[in-house]
């Protein structure tokens, strides 16, 4: 995989901070005046950290500054000032295939975050609404603080859910659920993510960090390349009839197999 160079000044404008420490790649969603609300520049920036991201991060841990994981888009999107000079409102001056491939640019920053070769935890407190709750539904497992409210609020703007988070909804809780919990808008607080299949834990505001660190110490523990070939596995396994699975799973191990054997004759 090419890496792309990332640039500081990307990060800064997005209002995103990137922690790599062995691993572990750390993406914080960085304006708590705001709510940590994301705009095009957020999810170019994250298209661009995940085509820097250096081979050896195994996870990559999604959090937000402060008490609200993201408030979803910066509503001043929607106006003609728009923030920093940049308005949604300028998109409906594109052609529609241009349009396209514009969103299809913004999805790139959360398509990555499902990757084989990386685990990707979202620490969830407060609100994750929007944009902030498909960021969230991009990542392999959620973690969630007690006070946790998610929302998919993108109808109530005459919108749909474009940032490729409405698959994972629907794989995770059912289309009839997915369609009454975006159709309507309306919250799920954490203990109801949690019964939905949406949270991979609920815990107390001031556990989440540990939570969050001991989580990633066991996904580091084992040897890396029977996670990934495993998050692969998975991620087929709803799409293939049992006779494309298993002939997967076999040649999987036959990998697996030969990189265990590397390793010895290296001991």
């Amino acid at each position: 995989m090419t890496r792309t160079p990332l640039d500081p000044e990307v990060l800064q404008r997005a209002g995103l901070h990137l922690e790599v420490n062995g691993l572990v790649a750390t993406i914080t969603l960085d304006r708590p005046e705001t709510r940590n609300s994301q705009t095009p520049a957020t999810w170019l920036a994250l298209r661009v950290i995940g085509a820097s991201l250096d081979p050896s991060v195994r996870v990559v841990v999604l959090r937000g500054r402060g008490e609200t994981f993201s408030s979803g888009l910066d509503r001043r999107m929607l106006t003609p000032e728009g923030v920093d000079g940049e308005s949604l409102l300028t998109l409906l001056e594109m052609p529609d295939g241009e349009l396209a491939d514009t969103i299809a640019g913004y999805q790139e920053g959360f398509t990555w975050l499902r990757r084989s070769d990386v685990i990707t935890i979202a620490a969830v407190r407060g609100h994750a609404i929007g944009a902030g709750f498909q960021l969230a539904l991009s990542c392999d497992l959620r973690v969630l603080a007690d006070d946790a409210m998610l929302s998919m609020r993108e109808p109530l703007l005459g919108l749909v859910p474009d940032l490729t988070g409405t698959k994972p909804l629907v794989e995770l809780v059912g289309y009839s659920r997915a369609l009454e919990i975006c159709a309507t808008a309306r919250t799920v607080g954490a203990e109801e993510a949690y019964a939905l299949g949406l949270a991979t834990a609920v815990v107390p505001g001031e556990e989440l960090d540990r939570t969050v660190h001991d989580l990633v110490a066991a996904l580091t523990a084992p040897l890396y390349g029977a996670v990934s070939e495993t998050k692969s596995l998975l991620q087929s396994a709803a799409a293939l009839d049992l006779e494309e699975q298993r002939k997967l799973e076999r040649e999987a191990q036959v990998r697996r197999f030969r990189e265990l054997a590397s390793l010895m004759g290296e001991g």
